[in-house]
C-alpha cells in the first residue's frame, strides 16, 4: 500500500456470488445462512472480500471455486451495488456475478461444508442486505442474454433431451414454450447435435440425448434462438 489518498476515506470492496443451477424443471438459488454478524443466521448469498492484489473477476473466481471446487463456470458480472447503508457494519461496495452450474456437478460434501442449500427460485426467502436485488438483476440480465448466448447448456449435464433444454428455457423465462415451434428452432440450430444415444431414464419412451457442440458455437457468429 502507498500513501497515496490518505486524505481520503477507505471503504471495502467485496464480491458476493448469485449462483443458479436447474433441478427437477426448476431454476434454482444457491443460499446460504449467514455465519457472522452483522445479519448472523440471515439467508443470503456467498461472497467475500476482494483481496488488495486481486481484480474483481479474480476474487469471483475464486470465491466460487472456493464454494464449489469447479472451474471455467459460466460467469457474468452484474451489476455494482453501493448504497450508503447496505451494510449495517462497515461501507462496503459489492460487485454481483452471476454464476450458471450442473446441480449434480456440485459435490455434495462440500455443499455441507460452507452450510449452503438450493432452494427453488420462485420460493426465493428474504436475503440479507440487497441480495434479493441482485437476485432480479442476475435473472433478468439471463432473460436479456438467453437467445444471444447459450447459457442454458451451463445448467445441463453434457447429454440432454430436447425436452430438459425446453423446460431450463422455461424455467429462466418463467412461461411456457410452445413444443413444436422450439423443436423446430433447435433442430435447425448446427452447433446443437443430435447424438446415438438414447435417455431412458428420465423418458418412459426412450428420448434422443443432444450435445452442444462449444467448437461449432464459437464458429457461428450469428446465433438467435
Amino acid at each position: 500500500m502507498t500513501s497515496f489518498y490518505n486524505e481520503n476515506n477507505k471503504m471495502l470492496v467485496a464480491v458476493d456470488c448469485i449462483i443458479f443451477g436447474f433441478e427437477e424443471n426448476k431454476l434454482k438459488l444457491l443460499v446460504g445462512k449467514r455465519q457472522l454478524n452483522p445479519g448472523r443466521g440471515e439467508w443470503s448469498l456467498y461472497g467475500g472480500f476482494v483481496a488488495p492484489d486481486e481484480d474483481l473477476d479474480e476474487a469471483a473466481n475464486r470465491v466460487l471455486f472456493e464454494l464449489t471446487g469447479l472451474k471455467n463456470l459460466y460467469m457474468k458480472q452484474v451489476g455494482t451495488f453501493g448504497a450508503v447503508r447496505r451494510d449495517p457494519g462497515e461501507r462496503v461496495i459489492s460487485v454481483a456475478y452471476c454464476a450458471l452450474i450442473n446441480v449434480k456437478d456440485y459435490d455434495p460434501i462440500l455443499q455441507q461444508e460452507h452450510q449452503v442449500q438450493w432452494v427453488n427460485l420462485i420460493d426465493m426467502p428474504r436475503l440479507y442486505s440487497d441480495h434479493n436485488e441482485m437476485v432480479s438483476r442476475a435473472l433478468a440480465l439471463l432473460r436479456r442474454h438467453l437467445s444471444t448466448e447459450p447459457l442454458s447448456f451451463n445448467l445441463l449435464p453434457n447429454l440432454f433431451t430436447l425436452t430438459q433444454l425446453q423446460h431450463v428455457y422455461e424455467a429462466i423465462l418463467g412461461e411456457e414454450i410452445d413444443k413444436r415451434n422450439f423443436r423446430k428452432r433447435i433442430k435447425s440450430i448446427d452447433f446443437i447435435e443430435k447424438t446415438e444415444y438414447i435417455d431412458k431414464v428420465t423418458s418412459k419412451r426412450g428420448a434422443v440425448l443432444y450435445h452442444f457442440n462449444k467448437t461449432a458455437y464459437l464458429e457461428d457468429p450469428c446465433f438467435k434462438l
